[in-house]
């Protein structure tokens, strides 16, 4: 049995078809969906802007990052804040559209391991995908997503 040091609370993010895993440090607050205010000549992936805690947050689609369609906006919908790490942006957070409310799981050595199973483009937005029991879950390279929308942010500022 792992040492609960070697344990990280992670979140599975639901996307179309797939979930992200990301530490649940990297995500600020998950809020409802709102109407988001349109970018002029963004990327489709780029959704737009939703206003939270007095700031002007960039959202994203990852689906649309990877080149797949844009989910639909239901009932379901949400969006997940994320910490940014780089300064590469105007606010310190950007969001990504997910189907629903993430789940909350311990990952240790015991539960994941590597799912080499897919490849992803080298300027891809994913790092890997890994197994964990029934779920294959795509591991985010949150900074690379982060550098995505801060080149846009200052093609469209």
């Amino acid at each position: 049995m792992s040492d609960l040091r070697d344990e990280l609370y992670s979140l599975l993010v639901p996307l179309v078809g797939e979930r992200l895993i990301v530490p649940r440090a990297c995500v600020a607050e998950v809020i409802g969906y709102q109407t988001l205010a349109q970018m002029t000549n963004a990327p489709p992936w780029y959704l737009g802007l939703v206003s939270w805690n007095g700031s002007n947050l960039p959202v994203v689609s990852f689906e649309g990052a990877l080149g797949q369609s844009l989910p639909n906006i239901s009932g379901r919908t949400r969006i997940v804040v994320f910490h940014a790490h780089d300064d590469k942006l105007p606010v310190d957070y950007f969001g990504i559209l997910t189907q629903g409310f993430p789940q909350l799981v311990r990952v240790n050595a015991d539960v994941i391991r590597p799912d080499p199973s897919r490849s992803f483009a080298e300027r891809s937005p994913v790092i890997c995908q890994v197994r964990m029991v029934n779920e294959t879950p795509l591991v985010p390279d949150l900074q690379r997503l982060e550098q995505m929308i801060a080149e846009e942010t200052s093609v469209l500022g």
